[in-house]
């Protein structure tokens, strides 16, 4: 494997100026998760609709317009959906499952990436993504598209369920059949099956990466990244983990994050932090990227409970291979919840017991906030928020009262949101870790806050959306009945509020 490394430095550092503000500007795209590099969960738009009614639905779970308020428009799901969404150039993308199918020719258990008009809700392609055929070890069953699609111009990049990155064509096969690669009747349709590609419905791949192929990774469970964007590099996690002992690591080689090419998919690196050879259980943490102490640096949430900083060029290893080494580490958790007080190693996915990273280090003024935690089937257990100097990482403060959590925070106005799978939110101080409140939702929660419109907004397993007030004091809160679970996050853009639950997505506005 020769891999090859092509980051221009002159368009890096134009890209690097543009993707590294703290905050998305005022009504303005969300085009990949957390809205730009920094992946702060936070929106500077004024006018965010909050009075609304998401309306009720008949026996086809279909949403009876005329009984919503304030919802411009309402599209149809699968039966779960993990994937958050994000918006760019009047097409918003979200990933599910098939179990609505929108192509009656190809049924069953697939994941699927919807893009939609933003004005209108108007369906405009998906990709079809058959299973990868390893059952719940490495694809489960009806679990869909976890991975935020990222956008930049007229290219869309997705992990897929089957551990490939894919780069698509926001047309999809409208205007025609772009880039090298053709065989898009072949990749919808499991063995067996040729069921035909529709010009007007089926996406359209530019080129295709597949990470268990060309590096061997063992995804565990699902594969779940959302891609940055560099110049003209993008970055993934692989998702590379355990087996289904949970005590064996199938390839600990095998690098847990990757750089590629944009334009031809190419590798060009990857991770060499050694973190797999470690790993708890998977490597689901998405990158982060933006500026600290007047360098450029990336980010990412280790699968062994470390939170790594790299500079963002590779270097060349022993073997010639362009790897990105980290500059700095931090191990996010306690040493009491590695190991006892009489030296014994406390097992993982046990109540006392270390995490992993799972939500997206936030980076924010040159601080990088990261929480740890584990899949929600391992329960509860203990918990750290740290924040760390992006420049060198130094610990500037931990916060140890909060439980697990898979959520990314939130950082606004010298505030720190974070909330716990438990179903608590807490408000801290983002100098000092100060706490100012906690709020209880009494439910388990799965996606992350977002600050927008002087609130905090976030969606719970009971099928709530909460409102918080956004600041020190202790908050007035509002809670909307969805209708369904909502595991994902709350987005806005374009002066409108996106909500996906579990079956349906929402457009929220006036």
């Amino acid at each position: 494997m020769k891999l090859r490394y092509v980051l221009d430095k002159k368009r890096l550092s134009l890209a690097a100026f543009a993707c590294v503000s703290a905050v998305p500007l005022a009504a303005a795209d969300w085009p990949i998760w957390g809205g730009d590099g920094t992946r702060n969960m936070v929106s500077t738009e004024k006018e965010v609709t909050l009075e609304f009614d998401p309306g009720r639905m008949d026996e086809d779970e279909k949403v009876d317009m005329k009984t919503t308020k304030n919802v411009k428009w309402v599209a149809k799901l699968g039966s779960q959906a993990y994937g958050n969404v994000t918006i760019a150039d009047g097409r918003v993308y979200v990933g599910t499952n098939n179990e609505s199918p929108r192509d009656s020719d190809k049924k069953g258990d697939r994941g699927i990436v919807m893009c939609f008009d933003e004005k209108t809700g108007k369906l405009h392609w998906q990709l079809v993504i058959p299973k990868l055929g390893a059952g719940k070890v490495s694809d489960w069953e009806y679990i869909g598209v976890c991975s935020s699609p990222a956008i930049e111009g007229n290219r869309a990049y997705v992990v897929t369920n089957k551990c490939e990155v894919v780069c698509l064509d926001v047309e999809g096969l409208k205007n025609g059949n772009d880039g090298p690669f053709k065989d898009e009747a072949k990749y919808v349709n499991p063995k067996g099956q040729s069921a035909p590609l529709k010009k007007d419905l089926d996406a359209d791949i530019i080129w295709k990466y597949d990470m268990r192929d060309e590096l061997g990774v063992f995804p565990h469970n699902v594969t779940s990244s959302s891609a940055v964007i560099v110049g003209d590099v993008i970055f993934v996690a692989t998702s590379n983990g355990v087996d289904w002992s949970h005590t064996n690591i199938p390839s600990p080689n095998s690098p847990c994050w990757i750089a590629l090419n944009k334009n031809t998919g190419e590798l060009v690196g990857e991770d060499g932090s050694g973190a797999g050879q470690s790993a708890m259980h998977a490597a689901w943490s998405s990158l982060t990227y933006g500026k600290a102490g007047g360098k450029e640096v990336l980010v990412w949430g280790g699968t062994d409970g470390f939170c790594y900083g790299y500079s963002s060029k590779p270097v060349k290893d022993a073997e010639g291979f362009d790897v990105f080494n980290p500059i700095w580490k931090v191990d996010c958790n306690e040493p009491h919840y590695r190991v006892d007080k009489n030296g014994k190693k406390i097992p993982y996915a046990t109540p006392p017991g270390p995490s992993e990273l799972i939500g997206t280090p936030v980076l924010y003024e040159g601080k990088v906030y990261a929480a740890i935690g584990q899949d929600p089937e391992h329960g509860d257990g203990v918990g750290r928020l740290t924040c760390i100097d992006g420049a060198n990482g130094k610990v500037l403060w931990k916060y140890t009262d909060v439980g697990r959590t898979i959520s990314t925070v939130s950082v606004a106005d010298g505030l720190v949101y974070v909330a716990e799978y438990a179903g608590l939110v807490h408000c801290l101080d983002a100098n000092t870790g100060k706490l100012y409140w906690k709020h209880d939702t009494f439910s388990r929660i799965w996606g992350s806050t977002l600050v927008a419109g002087g609130k905090v907004l976030l969606g719970n397993e009971d099928g709530d959306l909460i409102i918080l007030d956004h600041g020190k004091g202790k908050p007035k809160v509002k809670a909307v009945d969805m209708g369904a679970p909502v595991y994902s996050s709350p987005v806005v853009a374009n002066g409108v509020l996106y909500v996906a639950t579990q079956t349906h997505l929402y457009a929220i506005g006036k």
